[in-house]
C-alpha cells in the first residue's frame, strides 16, 4: 500500500507540474504593418547633404485619451530614425537647437495606442476556472489585443510638409498563470517595432526631399518704399513791392 500510494503521489506531482507549465504558456501574434509595403532604396549621402532634425512636438493617446509621452517612447522613435542615417543630427524635444544652420527639418510625432484586454470575457473565464478548481487552466486561453499607429510629420525649411504613418496590431494568447507585465511589454514592443519599420521605410524612399540641395533657402523679399516729394503750399506767392519815386518839378 505504501509503494502504491507513493507511485500515485509521484504521478500526481508530475501531472500538477505539467499542468502548471501548460498554464504558464503564451504566444504572441503580430499582424504585418501593411500588405503592399515596398522595399526601401539605400542612398549614399555626403555629409554636406544631410541636415539636422529637430523635434517640435510629441503627442500620445491611449484609447482616445491624451497621455503624457514618455522619454523612452520618444528615444525609441528617434533611434529608429537615426538608423536611417538620413539626418546629420537629431535634437530631442526641449533640447537646445541653436547654431544648427538655416536648413532644418522639424518633426512632429503622434502615437495612438489601442488596448483591449477583453475584461468581461476574462472575468467569465475566471469564474469557470474557479468553479473547476483550476483544472481547466491548461485548456482555456485568454487574449490581450494591442494596436498602435505612429505618425511622423516632417516640415522642411522651405515650408513643405510631408506626413508618414505606420500601423500595426497584435494579440497575445496566454494561459491563466502566464499573465505577467512582461507579456504585455513584449506585445507592445513587437507591434511598435512593426510600425517603425514601416514608417522608416517610407521615410527612406523620400530621401531626396530632405537633401540640403533639394530646395534653396527662401529669400527674404526686399521691401520697396515710395518716396513722394512734398507738395507745394496752396497759398499764392506774395508779391514783392518795389518803392517807386516820382521826380519833383522845380
Amino acid at each position: 500500500m505504501t509503494i502504491h500510494a507513493f507511485r500515485w503521489s509521484i504521478v500526481s506531482f508530475v501531472g500538477v507540474v505539467l499542468c502548471m507549465n501548460a498554464g504558464c504558456t503564451r504566444s504572441i501574434e503580430v499582424k504585418p504593418a501593411s500588405g503592399n509595403s515596398q522595399p526601401a532604396v539605400t542612398h549614399s549621402l555626403s555629409s554636406d547633404e544631410r541636415v539636422p532634425l529637430v523635434m517640435d512636438s510629441f503627442q500620445l493617446s491611449r484609447n482616445g485619451a491624451p497621455q503624457n509621452p514618455s522619454m523612452e517612447a520618444e528615444r525609441r522613435i528617434l533611434n529608429r530614425v537615426q538608423e536611417t542615417r538620413l539626418f546629420s543630427t537629431l535634437i530631442p524635444l526641449g533640447a537646445q537647437s541653436d547654431s544648427l544652420g538655416e536648413k532644418v527639418v522639424s518633426a512632429r510625432i503622434t502615437l495612438d495606442e489601442t488596448i483591449e484586454p477583453h475584461s468581461w470575457l476574462s472575468a467569465f473565464k475566471g469564474i469557470i476556472l474557479g468553479g473547476s478548481m483550476f483544472l481547466l487552466s491548461p485548456f482555456i486561453d485568454f487574449e490581450y489585443d494591442y494596436a498602435a499607429r505612429v505618425g511622423l510629420e516632417l516640415e522642411r525649411w522651405d515650408g513643405q510638409v510631408k506626413r508618414y504613418e505606420g500601423t500595426s496590431s497584435g494579440t497575445v494568447q496566454y494561459k491563466l498563470f502566464g499573465a505577467t507585465p512582461v507579456m504585455i511589454d513584449e506585445l507592445k514592443g513587437h507591434v511598435t517595432e512593426a510600425c517603425l519599420t514601416d514608417l522608416t521605410g517610407q521615410l527612406v524612399r523620400d530621401t531626396t526631399l530632405y537633401l540640403a540641395s533639394s530646395a534653396p533657402l527662401s529669400t527674404t523679399g526686399i521691401r520697396t518704399v515710395t518716396v513722394k516729394a512734398k507738395r507745394p503750399s496752396a497759398t499764392p506767392p506774395t508779391r514783392s513791392i518795389v518803392p517807386v519815386t516820382t521826380p519833383t518839378t522845380p
